[in-house]
């Protein structure tokens, strides 16, 4: 299949594993980049700029396709070695960086400068026609379904998409319940060039997680999540367990004066206890809806060939079927 997205990262197939933390190593990256799509290292997972390297050098002795690496920008008080992680990218030889949170326009010289495509996420439209403005080469849009950070407007996918046909000139790809074929024919036919999936490759035998993570995202339906932190203007999506649950009765109890510090035992540090030592209820880890249509452990070639599959048969048959 070919779209704009995949002529700009020059990918067999329109799919993306976005960037995760505590699963986007290179073993993940290599095995979607291997299997057509585009494989995705996360960044910030790494401690430092020269574990970043070492990893972006791991990632090309997987795979010789194309990959990249996440960069996300927070406002925290001890700041992850930006610059480093950009050398890093720059010297390892990556052609495209991912970047969300903040407006990443202080790096973007330098990444433009290499030869580095920019694939931007955004949760409104506001904030893609910022980044295509500043120079970004396509949008991830992630639509209020989307594990993570789905920003504080709420849009969901059937409405945020075609807005953002309407007003981008540069190629995005949808985020948020992508799962399946149906779900790239859904985001082509409402402008996207792609799709951006994250919960569904977690639950993928390359995944590099506990066991016990993808046998609760088998487990889980699409009912399964909750939004936390949303009192402090920084929501986010994970799959419910008894420390969301707890993080939850805080914000209740605590309501307008609820800090940060009232619900770090929760949310900070928590990823690896999670994602690698399977402690499922030691707090909250970003899942998105798209849990409840999880239904097996593939390889990520089995779930890419698949998809494709599915997807060109609803345009092939389903679709034109239907046309008298």
């Amino acid at each position: 299949m070919k779209t704009r997205i995949t002529e700009l990262f020059g990918i067999q197939h329109p799919i993306i594993q976005g960037g995760m933390h505590y699963v986007g190593f290179a073993e993940m990256a290599a095995a979607v980049s291997n299997a057509g799509g585009l494989g995705i290292i996360t960044g910030l997972t790494q401690k430092s700029a020269a574990d970043l390297a070492n990893e972006i050098a791991k990632c090309k002795d997987l795979t010789d396709k194309p990959f990249g690496v996440n960069l996300t920008f927070l406002p925290v008080v001890n700041q992850p070695d930006y610059a480093g992680m950009v050398k890093a990218i720059i010297e390892g030889g990556v052609k495209v960086v991912e970047t969300a949170g903040n407006n990443p326009q202080s790096v973007l010289p330098y990444l433009k400068d290499a030869g580095i495509k920019v694939i931007h996420k955004c949760t409104s439209v506001r904030h893609s026609l910022k980044a295509q403005a500043i120079g970004c080469d396509a949008i991830s849009v992630d639509g209020f379904e989307c594990g993570g950070h789905p920003g504080e407007d709420d849009v969901p996918n059937f409405i945020l998409l075609p807005r953002a046909a309407e007003e981008l000139e540069i190629p995005f790809v949808a985020s948020g319940g992508m799962a399946d074929g149906r779900s790239l024919v859904a985001a082509l036919s409402l402008g996207a060039e792609g799709m951006n999936m994250g919960t569904r490759f977690i639950a993928t035998k390359e995944a590099p997680v506990h066991e016990n993570v993808k046998q609760a995202l088998l487990a889980a339906s699409e009912l399964d999540t909750r939004l936390v932190m949303r009192p402090l203007r920084n929501t986010e999506r994970v799959l419910t367990n008894a420390g969301v649950e707890r993080l939850l009765q805080k914000e209740r109890e605590l309501g307008a004066s609820i800090k940060f510090e009232d619900i770090a035992p929760e949310v900070a540090g928590v990823y690896p206890r999670i994602l690698q030592d399977g402690e499922m209820d030691a707090g909250a880890w970003s899942c998105g809806m798209v849990a409840g249509l999880i239904h097996d452990i593939p390889t990520c070639q089995e779930l890419i060939d698949r998809i494709m599959a599915q997807a060109e048969d609803i345009i092939r048959r389903r679709l034109a079927g239907m046309i008298s």
